[in-house]
């Protein structure tokens, strides 16, 4: 087994060897071979979290040129859109940008006003699940920035594995990488980052679905508040033959 293997075409356990080769490796090298093997076919997905953008500054050191994308669910919170400008300019970089083919005023005629309030699943699937689905019907790879220590769910993880929602290859460089090596890296190479994460919000989606959290809370708690929802269905693992929802999504 070699790096080269075209991925698509690989048995499940010709991934998993491949996955093993990767034990140890830095994001650098695994970004390089998946720039290398799928070339325009591979994009990196982000919310702009700090693992995303850490991913950002990691691509950019190699090819200012990769596929970026973000999903814009026109719900998207003002320092956001001001870290996305903010990466394009320390980065040199461009983000693609998917939205949802239903506007705002057009979910409300059709769902009713505040979709997000009353059916918060079916918002994000119009909003996020269809837009990404969309995307990445036009590749052969994503990249994310999931790290095995964020979720049980993401426990097992690998750094190359199968996508059984979407039906392709599934990158995470920062699988092996705690909250701690994040950071570090951030302090260490001046990376920007959401300034919400400053003002105790931990996780940072759309601003009617995101409230900072409090002390002792886990750090999804501040995600659809009060709702009992605390995923938008992104992530998902196929468990038993079926597919799991990853609930830190």
């Amino acid at each position: 087994m070699t790096l080269s293997t075209i991925a698509d075409e690989l048995t499940d356990e010709e991934l998993n060897a491949l996955a093993e080769e990767f034990v140890g490796s830095s994001p650098e090298i695994i970004l390089r071979w998946a720039l290398d093997q799928f070339g325009s076919e591979v994009a990196l997905a982000t919310g702009f979290g700090v693992e995303g953008c850490v991913l950002v500054s990691l691509l950019a050191a190699i090819d200012r040129n990769a596929r970026l994308f973000y999903l814009d669910t026109d719900l998207l919170f003002p320092a956001t859109y001001a870290l996305r400008d903010a990466l394009e300019e320390r980065y040199g970089v461009r983000f693609e940008c998917r939205t949802t083919a239903i506007s705002l005023k057009q979910q409300a005629i059709a769902y009713g006003e505040k979709l997000w309030e009353r059916q918060p699943d079916e918002c994000c699937r119009l909003r996020k699940v269809e837009p990404l689905r969309k995307m990445l019907s036009g590749l052969r790879a994503w990249i994310t920035g999931i790290r095995r220590e964020q979720s049980p769910t993401r426990a097992s993880a690998r750094v190359v594995e199968r996508d059984s929602q979407f039906g392709l290859i599934k990158i995470n460089p920062l699988a092996n990488w705690a909250e701690r090596d994040i950071w570090q890296y951030v302090r260490d190479n001046d990376v920007p980052y959401n300034l919400l994460l400053d003002q105790g919000y931990r996780s940072i989606g759309c601003v009617p679905c995101t409230t900072p959290i409090r002390i002792g809370e886990d750090a999804r708690a501040g995600r659809w508040r009060g709702t009992g929802k605390i995923e938008c269905g992104i992530h998902v693992k196929e468990v038993g033959g079926a597919l799991a929802v990853d609930r830190a999504s």
